[in-house]
């Protein structure tokens, strides 16, 4: 009889046995990281997309290192000397924040015990803290005990289910047969949505025009009484109107629809109302709440505390307001869900099985920081944005879209002299050039036709010097570009 094969635990696999070399990994990695942004003094390197090609590109996956140390110098060449840095003051391109110090403690734990919150046999108490998070967001939207939710992977995916639960609400009314009701099924939103709408309306088989443009007030908030009209003008022509979807924080300008109106709009027409809070969440522990008001009588809301929580990717949420509409998208597998079973599950209320035990984040953040303070940080934001607002409108070389509701302030580098048509097109180039400088990040999109640059302030410590400090940049690369044409303009004549 062969004698039973001995344990032999693999040096580089996380166990009890492998402590030394898991402290010393992490030390090492957390050190490199350290030394890093110790020394960083501007949001990228500048480097460009052929010179980081061909330094990855070098890299033989075929010859591994043998060692962590080793590896973790060469990801430090590779990656963080190139990375983006959300925390640098002069970064104000997308909705990217600086990252709470606790939820990185987190990261630790969930990275190395490595739950799956799909079922309560891999993930235990994991699962409790889940839902009581979701429980506490759903109290602070006003939702009552009957509300349900999920985390998820981010805003796409809290809409598309949102969407999803819409449909199949819908479905299971008075709609007729599934195959002949879903080609007239239909989704109310503006143009300022996300564009996760339009795609979610794709992947969930509904027709190309499913998506029905609602007007706005000319603020870029959607307009209830258009609203209404659309919807009766979709049932009147054959169509079913399935969902409508308001937004808390578009991504240009940060408007908020007039979530209140909406909701009586749908309530009135027996709709589905989705809103898409991603952004906008933030106002849930801030001193501008009022500005949801209404926001408890949808019948979904999807939030991202990776945006205004100040929480590390992922950490985003499905929430509804009738937790037996999550039911909607069960699917029994006796090996996750036994019916048997009197222990909570979360893998039939998700669109994931296998999921990031991500909660534990927030609950760090929260149980460190407390809620008071992640509003604080979000008002702060909102609070630079209109100075900086106030600033642009009062600078001659600038113009401006709007006032901010939010953090977004759209505005473009416009002296006297410039036409519409020459800013359009200085514009764009003029981002690129100031992103290969490094110093400074802005987004770009076009509204109404025309170019415009974008401060997306997600950062509590960016001050206003910061801030000026970026003005400065456009303006000096403004002038450098506009010279570079005239002067080439020159030469041609």
């Amino acid at each position: 009889m062969e004698a039973p094969l001995e344990r032999s635990d693999s040096p580089h696999l996380f166990s009890g046995s492998t402590l030394d070399g898991y402290t010393s990994g992490v030390w090492h990695a957390s050190a490199l990281l350290a030394d890093r942004v110790k020394a960083v003094r501007q949001p990228y390197s500048g480097a460009g997309v052929a010179e980081l090609q061909d330094q990855v590109d070098t890299v033989d996956l075929d010859q591994p290192l043998g060692d962590t140390g080793a590896a973790l110098h060469e990801v430090a060449r590779l990656y963080l000397d190139n990375a983006i840095w959300f925390h640098e003051p002069t970064y104000v391109a997308h909705l990217n924040c600086p990252v709470a110090i606790p939820a990185l403690s987190a990261e630790v734990l969930i990275s190395a015990v490595n739950s799956s919150v799909d079922t309560w046999d891999q993930s235990s108490a994991g699962t409790l803290i889940e839902r009581r998070l979701i429980d506490w967001t759903a109290g602070r939207i006003g939702f009552g005990p009957g509300a349900d939710g999920i985390f998820t992977s981010g805003g796409t995916q809290s809409n598309l289910q949102g969407l999803l639960l819409a449909r199949e609400e819908t479905l299971a009314g008075p709609a007729g047969d599934r195959a002949t009701a879903i080609p007239k099924l239909r989704i109310f939103a503006t143009t300022e949505s996300h564009f996760s709408v339009s795609k979610s309306a794709g992947i969930l088989g509904l027709a190309a025009d499913a998506v029905v443009g609602v007007a706005t007030d000319g603020t870029g908030r959607m307009d209830p009484e258009a609203l209404a009209a659309a919807i009766d003008d979709v049932r009147r022509d054959g169509g079913i109107p399935m969902a409508v979807v308001a937004t808390a924080g578009t991504t240009d300008l940060g408007r908020i629809d007039p979530v209140d109106a909406i909701a009586a709009v749908c309530e009135s027409r027996g709709i589905w109302f989705h809103v898409d809070a991603a952004y906008g969440c933030g106002l849930l522990v801030s001193r501008r709440r009022n500005l949801l008001d209404g926001i408890e009588r949808a019948d979904s809301v999807t939030v991202d505390f990776h945006k205004s929580y100040f929480q590390p990717v992922s950490s985003s949420a499905i929430v509804v307001r009738r937790g037996e509409t999550m039911r909607r998208i069960a699917v029994h597998a006796d090996y996750l869900n036994p019916r048997t079973a009197a222990v909570p599950n979360q893998v039939d209320k998700s669109l994931q099985t296998t999921r990031r035990f991500d909660a534990l984040k927030l609950w760090m953040t929260l149980r460190t920081m407390g809620a008071e303070q992640i509003g604080a940080m979000f008002d702060a934001v909102i609070d630079r944005a209109h100075e900086v607002y106030l600033e642009i409108c009062d600078d001659p070389d600038f113009e401006a879209v709007a006032a901010p509701t939010l953090s977004t302030v759209l505005f473009r580098y416009r002296p006297a002299g410039t036409t519409v048509a020459e800013c359009d097109d200085l514009m764009p180039r003029l981002r690129q050039r100031l992103f290969h400088g490094g110093r400074a990040i802005v987004a770009g999109t076009t509204l109404g036709g025309h170019y415009w640059l974008k401060f997306t302030l997600l950062n509590p410590n960016a001050t206003m010097d910061d801030l000026r400090s970026v003005l400065d940049l456009i303006r000096g690369i403004g002038a450098e570009m506009t010279g570079e044409r005239d002067g080439a303009a020159a030469v041609m004549a």
